[in-house]
């Protein structure tokens, strides 16, 4: 099947044309309601989402700041994750936006959603599609901890 769409033998849960619905990197605060009504389909049984917060600690120190940066090529490797995942599962729709700049705690920091015909899939997609982007896309996180001292986390 190679460059053909992922499809199943079941009527009606073939793979959508474009389930790329939104993807972005932004510097202005994200909305789950904007990624969860982009992933809207008939055809889908189960979505999933996943939101990723700023948490007050990390390994047990108060966490003060926080920033990401992201490098240029961030959003074209982000589309070359989603359509990766929108080719290994049966994805309806799928949609992904995290945030950069400075972020306090509290402040949502990624939110991505799929859209499959059964809820496993969702799970399964969502999970790979976020971790895949976690450890793939350029985007570097600055922490600034209460005790004075800093750390880069995915350089």
């Amino acid at each position: 099947m190679c460059g053909m769409a992922h499809t199943h033998d079941h009527p009606g849960e073939q793979a959508a044309a474009d389930p790329i619905r939104l993807l972005g990197i932004r510097d202005i605060p994200l909305s789950v309601d904007e990624i969860f009504t982009a992933v809207g389909d008939s055809s889908a049984g189960g979505t999933a989402l996943f939101v990723g917060t700023v948490r007050d600690h990390d390994g047990g120190t108060d966490v003060t700041r926080l920033g990401y940066s992201a490098h240029p090529s961030a959003e074209a490797v982000l589309r070359h994750v989603a359509e990766k995942t929108a080719a290994d599962f049966p994805v309806r729709a799928l949609a992904a936006v995290h945030r950069v700049g400075e972020l306090t705690v509290g402040d949502l920091a990624v939110v991505v959603a799929v859209s499959c015909p059964h809820r496993a899939e969702a799970f399964a997609a969502c999970h790979r599609f976020v971790d895949d982007l976690k450890r793939e896309v350029p985007i570097w996180k600055h922490q600034t901890f209460a005790d004075g001292s800093e750390e880069w986390v995915g350089v």
